[in-house]
C-alpha cells in the first residue's frame, strides 16, 4: 500500500531522472559542445588571399573581367601555355618507365640537373660533394622540408623573413614551429629596394639566424637587389654567421637568362656561405602541377652532406613518403638533352620577355592616359609581379566598378596583362589613383 500510495510521487520525477544523464554530460563539456556534431566545434579556415580573388572573379558575370591576381603564365590571347619544350618531353617519356615508386629523395638524374642549374655546371661544391638535395614537391614543399630541418638540427634559430613576402612563407614556418621575424625589404616611399633597413637589421638579427631570401623576381614587389647590393648583403651576413636560404621560383622567367637569375646565389657561394637553396619548376617550365622542385644545402664536407641528406628524407618520409615521377622525369628530359635545353631557354625567354614588355606598355598607356603619378617603378621591377602602390581600397574600387581583380596590396600579375586588355587597365587604374573611387 505504501508503494502504491507514492506512484503519483514518483511519476512526477520521472522527467527530472529522464534528464539526468544529459544534465551529467553539460557539467563535463563546454556548453558549444554540447549540443553540437562531433566537428561541429570546428571553424571555417580563413580564405587564402590569392585563391579567395579566383572565386570572386569566377562569381563575375562581365565578359570583360580580369584576373591579375594568380601567378601564372597566360599568352598575348589569355591563354595557358605549355612549352614546346616539355611537350616533346612528354612525347620521349611516354610509356618509356614503369609507374614504381621514387626513393624517398627522388630521381637521382632530376636532382643532379637542378643543382647544376642553380650553382652552375662547374660549381666546386658539387664536384667536391658538398651538397645535400632532394627532390620536392616544388617550392612549397622545399621550404617546408627546410623549415622542419631547422626546427630539428638549428634549434632555437628564428628565420627572418622579408616584409613583404609571398604569404604562404609565414604559414610554412608557422606550422614547421620556427619562430620568425620580419626584416624590411621594400621602401614605399621610393619604391625600391630599403638597402639601409635590410643591412641593419641583417646586423641587429641575432647571430647564426636563418635569413629567407628570394633569388629574383622578388614576390610580390619585383623588387631585386643589384649586384652590388647583394655583394653588401652577402658580406654583412658572413660577418653574423647567419645562414642564407634562397627562394627560387623563377630562374630563366626574371630576365630571359638563368645564370643571371642565379648570380645572388652564386656570389654568396663565392663568398664562402653555406646556403639552401629552394627551387621550382612551375614558372620557369610552366609545370604548375607537376609539383617538382628540389630543396639543397651546401655543406662544409661531404660527410655533412651524406647527413644532411639523411636528414632530409627522414623529414619526407612521414611526411608524403616520395615525391611524384612524372614532373620529374620531364625536367631531366629536358636538361639532359642539348637540343630541348636549348629550346626551353629560347622559351622561357620569351616568356620573361612578354612580361618585360606588358610592363613598357602598361606605363606607356597611363601615362598616355593623363595620369600624373610617376609609373617609372613599373618597368624598374622585374619577374611576374608589378607592384603598382595602390591601395586596397583602388584595388577594391577596380573590382567593383571596373571587374579588374587583384591582391589587396595593389599586387599586378603582368602576366594577366596582354595587348587586348592593356588599354583598359591603364584606364581604370588612372581613374582610381585620380581619387575616382
Amino acid at each position: 500500500m505504501a508503494l502504491s500510495s507514492s506512484a503519483p510521487a514518483l511519476a512526477g520525477l520521472r522527467p527530472v531522472l529522464n534528464a539526468l544523464p544529459a544534465l551529467t554530460r553539460s557539467l563535463v563539456q563546454p556548453a558549444s559542445a554540447a549540443a553540437t556534431t562531433l566537428f561541429g566545434n570546428v571553424e571555417q579556415a580563413p580564405k587564402d588571399p590569392i585563391l579567395g580573388i579566383t572565386e570572386k572573379f569566377l562569381a563575375d558575370t562581365n565578359p570583360i573581367k580580369m584576373n591579375l591576381g594568380v601567378g601564372a603564365y597566360r599568352d598575348d590571347n589569355g591563354q595557358p601555355v605549355v612549352l614546346d619544350a616539355v611537350r616533346e618531353a612528354e612525347r620521349r617519356v611516354a610509356g618509356s618507365h614503369f609507374m614504381e615508386y621514387l626513393p624517398i629523395g627522388g630521381l637521382r638524374d632530376f636532382i643532379s640537373e637542378s643543382v647544376k642549374l642553380a650553382y652552375g655546371d662547374n660549381a666546386a661544391v658539387l664536384a667536391e660533394g658538398q651538397v645535400a638535395a632532394v627532390q620536392s614537391l616544388s617550392g612549397t614543399g622545399s621550404c617546408r622540408l627546410f623549415a622542419d630541418f631547422q626546427k630539428r638540427f638549428m634549434p632555437g634559430t628564428k628565420v627572418f623573413i622579408p616584409e613583404p613576402t609571398w604569404s604562404n612563407h609565414f604559414n610554412i614556418w608557422r606550422d614547421a614551429g620556427v619562430e620568425f621575424a620580419k626584416y624590411r625589404y621594400y621602401k614605399p616611399e621610393t619604391r625600391g629596394l630599403d638597402i639601409d633597413g635590410f643591412l641593419e637589421d641583417i646586423k641587429r638579427a641575432p647571430a647564426g639566424s636563418v635569413f629567407l631570401l628570394h633569388a629574383c623576381a622578388h614576390n610580390p614587389t619585383g623588387v631585386d637587389p643589384t649586384p652590388e647590393q647583394w655583394r653588401q648583403l652577402s658580406a654583412a651576413m658572413l660577418e653574423r654567421g647567419h645562414f642564407p636560404l634562397f627562394d627560387m621560383a623563377y630562374q630563366g622567367f626574371a630576365s630571359g637568362d638563368c645564370d643571371r637569375d642565379a648570380a645572388s646565389i652564386r656570389i654568396f657561394l663565392g663568398d664562402g656561405h653555406r646556403l639552401a637553396v629552394s627551387q621550382s619548376y612551375a614558372k620557369n617550365m610552366g609545370l604548375y602541377g607537376q609539383r617538382v622542385g628540389c630543396l639543397s644545402v651546401v655543406c662544409d664536407n661531404k660527410r655533412d652532406a651524406s647527413a644532411v641528406e639523411s636528414q632530409l628524407k627522414a623529414i619526407a618520409r612521414p611526411m608524403y613518403s616520395n615525391p611524384p615521377l612524372h614532373g620529374a622525369l620531364l625536367v631531366t628530359k629536358i636538361l639532359q638533352d642539348a637540343d630541348l635545353k636549348q629550346l626551353w631557354f629560347k622559351e622561357v625567354k620569351g616568356m620573361a620577355d612578354r612580361i618585360i614588355s606588358m610592363r613598357s606598355l602598361l606605363r606607356k598607356r597611363l601615362e598616355e592616359a593623363g595620369s600624373p603619378l610617376q609609373w617609372g617603378h613599373i618597368t624598374d621591377q622585374i619577374g611576374m609581379f608589378a607592384y603598382s602602390g595602390m591601395s586596397p581600397e583602388m584595388v577594391d574600387a577596380l573590382a567593383a566598378k571596373h571587374h579588374i581583380y587583384m591582391t589587396r596590396n595593389g599586387r599586378i600579375s603582368m602576366a594577366g596583362v596582354n595587348t587586348k586588355n592593356v588599354g583598359r587597365l591603364a584606364e581604370a587604374m588612372h581613374a582610381v589613383t585620380s581619387g575616382k573611387l
